[in-house]
């Protein structure tokens, strides 16, 4: 079972290479991986073409959902994956998906915990701010592909949260979920993301809970 990997990115050069090498060396090396530049203005597009193996897409600043589905627009294997450009999976993140997708046909979409950090070992190890917690996020997550688009892209009306938003609209569908206990995603903490979510994950997140039900109360 081949995976394709989406990477969406702005202005991501001090974290990139570290989170496509986190990509390219897993047990199971992806079959495809895709990295979508939304109209970084740094050194991330001279990153990614270091790596001859990264297809590297270009859009203009149309924010990270959109990205993510042009990605996944151009993406050909059955299996779908996401990372952020600042955060890193463990060598064996595909591996325990896609094994845990190959033997239970009958699940749609597997996820697993994360551990959140802020800084990495001499070895370059996630040290953990704390204990691993179950992940619902893009980045933890492993799809069919024909399910992603049963549940449809990415919201780009909110500036947090899409994902929020996408595994709400997935639960309404009643697809059948596995999570592992096995960790899938390091988080990485930073001040250019702890900034962004004090500002703006309040609102969003309010304004995705009334659409959601909303939504809910018309099915």
């Amino acid at each position: 079972m081949q995976v394709s990997v989406v990477i969406p990115v702005r202005d991501g050069e001090a974290f990139l290479e570290e989170a496509i090498r986190s990509v390219l060396t897993q047990s199971i090396p992806p079959a495809e991986v895709i990295l979508v530049d939304d109209g970084s203005t740094d050194g991330t597009a001279t990153v990614a073409r270091g790596f001859p193996n990264v297809t590297l897409l270009h859009q203009d600043r149309l924010g990270q959902a959109a990205a993510r589905n042009l990605g996944t627009s151009r993406a050909t294997m059955p299996l779908l994956a996401f990372l952020d450009a600042d955060d890193l999976w463990p060598s064996d993140k595909t591996q325990r998906q896609v094994e845990a997708l190959a033997a239970s046909p009958n699940v749609d979409i597997v996820f697993g915990h994360a551990i959140e950090f802020r800084e990495v070992d001499r070895v370059g190890k996630p040290i953990p701010l704390g204990a691993p917690m179950p992940a619902y996020l893009p980045g933890a997550m492993l799809i069919r592909r024909e399910v992603f688009w049963k549940v449809g892209g990415y919201s780009s009306n909110w500036s947090v949260g899409e994902g929020i938003d996408w595994y709400a609209r997935a639960m309404d569908l009643d697809l059948t979920v596995s999570t592992l206990n096995d960790v899938v995603l390091h988080r990485r903490i930073h001040g250019q993301n702890l900034g962004r979510r004090a500002r703006q994950a309040k609102t969003d997140y309010l304004r995705i809970l009334r659409t959601v039900l909303s939504r809910r109360r018309m099915i």
